[in-house]
């Protein structure tokens, strides 16, 4: 069997790591021809057969090629200060950026990224489309040079300065419509206390793409429930530090992922995932994944994200979810012991009882 997306890879003469979870800001990169910049592949093990991720590293005082491309691109910034340079039928758009911005090119838009820096490189965390592009025409000058134009998607001039329109729907499915966030680390979020303990959560419609996008809020002394979907979700942990525990239903062994700021993750199809804040301050990460409420893509997106869908909803009542009291004991022991070592006061007993 042929895997056009993973020949593709391999011909990019840069590392490709694969683990259950990669630290984005400590991976070796290399030049890499396509991009003008240094970069890496990253394959989470809990990836899918739409989305990958890379690393684009731009170089003190370095700029990306210039290029344009028929995939989706959401950006997350790890490190650095810089700009990017977008060219639209509409005129041409900038905006600068620093560590824990969030943005998207729209679509075939040509761009250029630029480090403001000259003396540190800047790293770029970048999610897209790319696996099922090339996978579905295995064609290169198809997907980076298309003369088409996407009008719909280019948004307001104003959505390039970080404004935006906030959309009001259900609880966590509130969305924020642009192309650019300066800081997602301090932007307002909902409340969601369906999902945990004071959590709070938002959406965004980044140039109006499919890549469905949300930001979700631990308060510090806290920790999730646990949940499980498909695949394909791809987490960036934005503030705080702390780890999620993996399982699979009947298994009694957890996987364990630690995060911080610069790490990347991915829970494998159906396999409960279970957040804990272990930090003084909030802790935030970012999903995304192919599919929105906006645009769901397929059947299964259709069905969680349904007003009466099995988001947030128990397990025994059809749903994604197992409520604190139907946890396993072990968890919440598991949490108090590594909360010890951080002076940080547990805030679960409202929730918990413990």
């Amino acid at each position: 069997m042929l895997d056009p997306y993973l020949d593709w890879a391999e011909a990019q003469s840069v590392p490709i790591h694969e683990d259950f979870a990669v630290d984005m800001l400590a991976v070796e990169t290399a030049p890499w021809d396509r991009f003008g910049l240094n970069g890496a592949i990253c394959h989470v093990k809990g990836r899918d057969d739409f989305l990958t991720s890379f690393v684009y590293e731009l170089p003190p005082g370095g700029a990306s090629a210039p290029t344009s491309h028929i995939y989706e691109e959401v950006i997350y910034v790890l490190s650095g200060h810089g700009s990017t340079t977008v060219e639209t039928a509409a005129g041409t758009h900038s905006f600068e950026w620093g560590p824990k911005s969030l943005f998207s090119v729209p679509l075939n838009a040509r761009y250029r990224h630029f480090n403001g820096s000259g003396q540190e490189p800047a790293r770029l965390g970048a999610t897209n489309n790319l696996t099922h592009l090339i996978n579905l025409f295995r064609d290169e000058s198809f997907i980076w040079d298309n003369t088409a134009g996407f009008p719909d998607r280019l948004g307001g001039a104003n959505y390039f300065a970080g404004e935006g329109e906030y959309i009001e729907v259900l609880q966590g499915r509130h969305q924020w419509e642009t192309n650019f966030v300066s800081d997602l680390s301090g932007f307002e979020l909902k409340a969601m206390p369906t999902r945990g303990a004071g959590g709070s959560n938002l959406r965004f419609i980044l140039a109006e793409g499919s890549i469905g996008c949300h930001c979700s809020e631990m308060p510090p002394g806290t920790y999730k429930k646990a949940h499980r979907h498909m695949n394909g979700v791809v987490i960036f942990a934005v503030t705080g530090r702390g780890y999620s525990l993996l399982w699979y239903e009947g298994n009694e062994e957890f996987q364990r992922a630690d995060w911080r700021h610069g790490v990347v993750y991915s829970p494998p199809d159906q396999m409960f995932h279970q957040h804990f804040n272990l930090s003084s301050e909030p802790s935030r990460y970012l999903a995304l994944q192919m599919g929105s409420v906006r645009y769901p893509m397929t059947q299964g997106k259709k069905d969680i994200w349904a007003p009466d869908g099995m988001f947030a909803k128990k397990i025994q009542d059809g749903g994604m979810q197992i409520e604190y009291e139907d946890q396993d004991p072990r968890i919440h022991g598991l949490w108090l012991d590594e909360l010890k070592s951080t002076g940080v006061m547990p805030k679960m007993d409202a929730f918990i009882g413990g």
